[in-house]
């Protein structure tokens, strides 16, 4: 049994190091939500004229992590108070975004959201939006921290993100 969760937090490649050290976690892809263009290319979201998220594809085990548990992840492993933004990585295609797939994950989004904004002063700048069609980004973009861990983005932005993941995480720890 498997269910599926879609998030955007700043860079993919962020997002998908993390979720594939996850727990109950079975694949993790990265890509395009929220898409007003079909099938967009890396260049073209680049732009944010597609209205794309980068955003990573979630296959789970709701019997080992709830889709409540991954959000929880998710919201303290980026800045969820930076506007279409995260460190650096500046543009639309970077903002803060939830894509339910069901009623029952947009209620448990706004849930969170509701809960853990007062932990962050009230600013909490995660939409949650239909997801559209969720496009895989090409090749060179999965598992790009695993294949380039010396690559200087993956250094200085990503291994930070995923220390901090392990030492506040280790219960999900795969």
């Amino acid at each position: 049994m498997s269910e599926t969760a879609i998030l955007g937090g700043g860079c993919f490649w962020c997002l998908e190091a993390i979720f594939k050290r996850v727990k109950g976690v079975k694949k993790v892809t990265s890509g395009y939500a929220g898409c007003r263009r079909p099938n967009p290319t890396y260049e073209q979201v680049c732009t944010g004229m597609t209205k794309c998220a980068e955003a990573i594809k979630i296959e789970y085990d709701p019997n080992i992590i709830g889709y409540e548990e991954l959000l929880r992840i998710f919201f303290a492993v980026h800045d969820p108070t930076q506007l279409n933004r995260q460190g650096a990585d500046v543009g639309t295609q970077y903002r803060s975004v939830i894509f339910p797939l069901d009623e029952r994950q947009r209620q448990i989004a706004q849930k969170v959201i509701e809960e853990l904004n007062p932990l962050y002063g009230g600013n909490i700048v995660t939409t949650i939006e239909e997801p559209g069609r969720f496009y895989v980004a090409e090749s060179y973009h999965q598992n790009y921290y695993d294949t380039h861990p010396n690559q200087g983005y993956c250094q200085f932005v990503i291994a930070p993100k995923l220390q901090k993941f392990q030492k506040n995480f280790k219960e999900y720890l795969q």
